[in-house]
C-alpha cells in the first residue's frame, strides 16, 4: 500500500473514515434497500483501492498516477448508476427484461475494474480465478465430457456476473452480508485496537503464561488468540502481535522459523475463536440460515482444542530446548492487567446480545459505541477524537479489500451455478470418493487447502462450501451429519490454509518479521496448528465437541481430542516428560493419529487407546527418571 503525505493522505484517511462511519450508522439505525446498500458499499470502497495500491512495482509509491485516477473514476460509474437506478434494478426480471447497451458497457466496466482492484489489493490468484470463471462461461461449451457447459451470450455472462443480485454476482447476497454485518464487526475490531484492548490482551497473555517454560511463545499464543478473535485477519494479527512476540521468542532461544511458525499458527486460529470468528463465520450464518449465536457455541470447544494443541506443542518444544520463562521484569503485574479490565465489558455486551439473538450488525454497533464509552472511564484508555477517527479509518482500510474480494467470489459462485460446474465438480469428487464419506472429506479438505493457496479465507470457504457441502450432507446422511457440521469442517480448512505450504499468507508475514525462510516457517506453522486438521474431522465424526448430546458424549469427544493432540504434539516435538527416542515417537504418533482419525472404532476404544498410551509413555519416562536419580544418589 502506498504511503501518502500532505493533503492526499488526509483525503484518503478521511475517505476511509467517513465510509466506515456511514456503515456504523446504518448498523445501528437501519440499512437502505439491499441493492442500494450493496451499490453504496462498492461505490465508496472500490475507487479508494486504485489510489492506495500501485498497479506495478515501477508505479509511483507516494502518489497516484493519472491512470490510477482514471481507474478510480471508471470503477465508481457502475455502482453509482446502480444506486441511482436501484428501483429499476430491483424490479427488473432477470434474463427476461432487456439488457441494454448502457447496462452492457457499465457491466463490463464493473467487472474489469473489479478484477484490477482484486489484483492490486487482494491476491492475483483470486483475480485469475474470477477471470477463469468468466472464460469458462464464454467457452465452456467447447469442452467435451463432464465439464461441458451450455453456450452463453456475452450479454448473459455480464448480466449474471453484475446485475442478478438474487443468485450471486457483484451485488449478490455475499456482498450484502459484508456490507452490513461484517462491516460493523470490522469496525468493532478496529475500536478494540484503538481503545487499548490490545494492551490488555498482551498484558493478560504475559501475566498468565510468562512465568512458565517457554513463556514468550505461550504469551504469543494467548495474545494472538485473544487479539485474533477481534481482528478477524490472520495477516494483520501476525503483523500486530508478531512484531512484539517473534523477536522476543528469538531472543530466548527459539529458531527464527519456529518462532514465526508459532506466531502464524496462533494468529490463524484467531478466526476460529468465538465470539467474532472473522468474516467467513458471518457468511456461514447467511448461507445456512443458522443463528450466529448457535455457530459460536458449536465452535467454542474446537477453538479451545486448537489453542490447547499449540500450547502443548510450545511447552514440549521449550522443555526439549531448555528455554526458560520470561524474565520477571518483563512480566506485568496483575494490577497492570486489571487497570484495563473494564475494556472487557463491551466484549461481554457483544456476546450477550448475540446469544440473545439480536442481529449481528446491531450487536456490533452497540458494542462499538460501548467500547468508546467504557474507554472514557479511565484516563489511560480514554480515546481522543484523533483516536476515534483513526479507528474509523483503519476499519475502512480493512473493509475495502474485503469488499472487492467478496464481490469477486460472488462472480465465481454465479458462474459455478449458471454453468452447472458445481454439479460437475461435485460429481468428480463424489466419483473419486466412491461413496466413502471419509475419502470425500479428505478430498474436500485438499480442495479447500488448494483454493487457499491463492485466495483469502472467506472466498475460499464460500467456493468450497458451494461445491462440497451438498456432497457431505448426502454421504453423511446415515451418520446424521447436518449443515452446521459440514460448514464448520469446510471453514476450518479454509482458515488453516493461511498457514499451510506452499503459499501461506500468515506464515509468509511471520517469516518476514522473523527473517526466516517462508517455506520452512509455513511447515512449522502447519505442525503447530495440527489441531485444525483433527478438529475439522471431529466436527463430522465427534459432534460432542459441538456441545451436542449428553454430558458424557461431550466429555468423551473432548477427552479423545485432548489425548490425541497431546500424543501427536509430543511425538513431533520429541519430548513428553523427557526426550523421546524414535521408537516412542513412532508409538505416540501412531496412537495419537489412531485416536483422532480411526472413526471405525467406537469412542470409548479410541479414548482408551490414546489415554493408555499417553499414561504408559509418561509412566515409563517417570520411572526411568526416578531410577536415574536413585542411581545418582548411590554414587
Amino acid at each position: 500500500m502506498r504511503e501518502f503525505s500532505g493533503p492526499l493522505k488526509w483525503l484518503c484517511w478521511c475517505w476511509a473514515a467517513a465510509a466506515a462511519a456511514v456503515h456504523l450508522y446504518f448498523g445501528g439505525f437501519g440499512f437502505p434497500e439491499p441493492i442500494q446498500m450493496r451499490g453504496f458499499h462498492l461505490l465508496i470502497f472500490t475507487p479508494l483501492l486504485f489510489l492506495l495500491y500501485p498497479a506495478l512495482k515501477s508505479s509511483p509509491r507516494h502518489r497516484p498516477s493519472v491512470p490510477d485516477w482514471l481507474w478510480a473514476a471508471a470503477s465508481a460509474a457502475p455502482h453509482a448508476w446502480v444506486m441511482w437506478n436501484w428501483m429499476a434494478v430491483a424490479d427488473r426480471m432477470e434474463y427476461v427484461d432487456p439488457f441494454t447497451p448502457t447496462m452492457m458497457v457499465l457491466g463490463i466496466t464493473c467487472i474489469v475494474t473489479l478484477l484490477e482492484a482484486i489484483r492490486r489489493a487482494v491476491e492475483p490468484g483470486l483475480a485469475w480465478m474470477v477471470a477463469g470463471s468468466l472464460a469458462y462461461m464464454q467457452w465452456g461449451y467447447l469442452i467435451p465430457g463432464i465439464f461441458n457447459a451450455r453456450p452463453f451470450t456475452p450479454a448473459e455472462i455480464v448480466e449474471a456476473s453484475w446485475l442478478v443480485p438474487t443468485a450471486g454476482g457483484v451485488y449478490g447476497p455475499l456482498t450484502g452480508i459484508v456490507a452490513t454485518t461484517i462491516a460493523v464487526f470490522i469496525l468493532f475490531g478496529s475500536f478494540v485496537q484503538g481503545s487499548g484492548t490490545g494492551r490488555l490482551f498482551s498484558n493478560l497473555g504475559a501475566a498468565a503464561a510468562g512465568r512458565y517454560t517457554g513463556g514468550p511463545a505461550k504469551v504469543a499464543v494467548v495474545t494472538s488468540g485473544l487479539f485474533g478473535t477481534m481482528s478477524g485477519s490472520s495477516v494483520s494479527n501476525v503483523i500486530t502481535t508478531g512484531a512484539m512476540t517473534i523477536p522476543l521468542m528469538k531472543r530466548i532461544g527459539y529458531r527464527p522459523a519456529v518462532a514465526g511458525g508459532i506466531e502464524s499458527a496462533a494468529s490463524v486460529g484467531g478466526a476460529l475463536m468465538p465470539p467474532v470468528m472473522g468474516a467467513a463465520a458471518f457468511v456461514m450464518a447467511e448461507i445456512t440460515n443458522i443463528p450466529y449465536g448457535e455457530i459460536i457455541v458449536a465452535a467454542a470447544i474446537g477453538a479451545v482444542l486448537y489453542y490447547f494443541a499449540i500450547l502443548a506443542a510450545v511447552h514440549f518444544e521449550a522443555k526439549k530446548l531448555g528455554i526458560a520463562p520470561m524474565p520477571l521484569k518483563d512480566i506485568p503485574a496483575w494490577r497492570e492487567v486489571l487497570a484495563d479490565a473494564h475494556l472487557v465489558l463491551p466484549i461481554a455486551l457483544l456476546v450477550w446480545l448475540m446469544t440473545e439473538r439480536w442481529s449481528g450488525n446491531f450487536a456490533a454497533f452497540c458494542a462499538t459505541v460501548a467500547m468508546v464509552a467504557v474507554a472514557m472511564l479511565k484516563r489511560r484508555t480514554r480515546m481522543s477524537w484523533r483516536d476515534v477517527i483513526d479507528s474509523f479509518a483503519n476499519a475502512g482500510l480493512t473493509m475495502a479489500p474485503l469488499a472487492v474480494s467478496i464481490a469477486g467470489a460472488g462472480i465465481v459462485i454465479s458462474a459455478l451455478t449458471a454453468t452447472g460446474m458445481v454439479v460437475a465438480f461435485g460429481g468428480i469428487i463424489k466419483q473419486l470418493a466412491g461413496g466413502n464419506l471419509g475419502l470425500l472429506l479428505v478430498l474436500l479438505a485438499l480442495t479447500v487447502l488448494v483454493l487457499g493457496l491463492g485466495i483469502p479465507t472467506t472466498p475460499a470457504y464460500i467456493i468450497a462450501a458451494a461445491i462440497g457441502v451438498p456432497l457431505v450432507l448426502e454421504l453423511g446422511r446415515p451418520l446424521g451429519v447436518d449443515a452446521l457440521q459440514a460448514h464448520l469442517f469446510t471453514f476450518y480448512f479454509a482458515v488453516i490454509a493461511d498457514a499451510t505450504p506452499p503459499v501461506a499468507a500468515a506464515a509468509f508475514a511471520a517469516a518476514a518479521i522473523a527473517q526466516a525462510s517462508p517455506t520452512i516457517t509455513s511447515i512449522h506453522a502447519t505442525r503447530f496448528g495440527i489441531a485444525g486438521f483433527t478438529v475439522g474431522f471431529a466436527f463430522i465424526y465427534d459432534p460432542g465437541i459441538m456441545l451436542r448430546g449428553s454430558l458424557l458424549d461431550i466429555g468423551l469427544a473432548t477427552a479423545i481430542q485432548v489425548a490425541a493432540l497431546t500424543l501427536i504434539t509430543a511425538s513431533y516435538a520429541g519430548f513428553l516428560l523427557a526426550p523421546l527416542g524414535w521408537p516412542l515417537r513412532v508409538l505416540t504418533a501412531a496412537a495419537g493419529m489412531a485416536a483422532a482419525f480411526a472413526h471405525v472404532l467406537d469412542d470409548t476404544t479410541r479414548f482408551l487407546m490414546g489415554a493408555s498410551t499417553l499414561a504408559a509413555v509418561a509412566a515409563l519416562q517417570w520411572a526411568a527418571a526416578r531410577a536415574a536419580t536413585e542411581q545418582g544418589e548411590k554414587r
